[in-house]
């Protein structure tokens, strides 16, 4: 018996790193997913992967998350597949880092396109469907970046995004609790998916640079964030709402 059995959950963003590893998380305890990312291929490949492991879950991509008429679409879709929804789980983000200096008015638009109207549009058009149920959850995954600066990699954008996402969930919290809707944020730091991995390459100086605010003085695994958002989602958390969860490596303590 899993602590998520009977939910349906939108996972936003599940074709690879946190994502992947949420979609096979929470449908081991007991969900059955919905799960949507702008790359097809990957997103596939995540659902074979789920369903290999016992779980059940639903694909949908490609979708651009940044476009409020496909992001309503993926919340009927999912609403759809499964007869509801319980919980919202706001993954997917699309960044852009640099210095104030140098950052352009596009790459801020996409930034904060791609980190703050994601969770607002999916949230908006899985409310009504969450105030039907009788109450769920919604998860905003933002970052420390939205709770302290950083030099490495400078993310002026980062930063303000993820400072409104924190903001935009405790108004989630206090407008849902009277419809039985929790919301609750994760503020990760950094984490290594394949993805980073892959940037960062063999650049042990940037490595170092990263993870030199931790007090651990490492990465997150990606099942490091997940476990902590698979108890948020559960009936085991039900008097949680409205607060921001660091999981940081102590980054923010200092």
């Amino acid at each position: 018996m899993g602590t998520l059995d009977g939910k349906v959950v939108l996972i936003t963003g599940t074709a690879g790193g946190q994502g992947r590893v949420a979609s096979l998380i929470f449908a081991r305890e007991g969900a059955m997913v919905v799960g949507c990312d702008i790359q097809a291929d990957a997103n596939d490949e995540t659902v074979e992967l789920v369903r290999r492991d016992g779980g059940e879950m639903t694909g949908i991509a490609p979708v651009d998350l940044t476009d409020p008429e496909q992001a309503r679409q993926v919340v009927e879709d999912a609403v759809t597949a499964y007869g509801g929804l319980d919980v919202v789980y706001n993954n997917a983000a699309l960044q852009r880092f640099g210095p104030m200096p140098d950052f352009s008015v596009d790459d801020w638009r996409v930034a904060i396109a791609g980190e703050l109207d994601i969770p607002f549009f999916v949230s908006k058009f899985a409310w009504p469907h969450l105030v039907r149920r009788g109450g769920g959850v919604i998860i905003n995954i933002a970052s420390m970046a939205g709770m302290i600066a950083g030099e490495v990699p400078p993310m002026i954008a980062h930063t303000a995004a993820n400072a409104g996402v924190i903001g935009m969930t405790r108004q989630l919290a206090l407008e849902g609790a009277r419809h039985g809707i929790r919301a609750v944020a994760i503020s990760p730091g950094p984490v290594l998916t394949p993805a980073s991995d892959r940037d960062l390459g063999d650049d042990q100086a940037a490595r170092d640079a990263v993870t030199g605010k931790t007090l651990l003085k490492r990465f997150a695994r990606p099942e490091e964030i997940v476990e902590v958002a698979a108890f948020l989602a559960s009936d085991r958390a039900s008097y949680i709402t409205g607060a921001n969860y660091p999981v940081d490596g102590g980054a923010t303590a200092w």
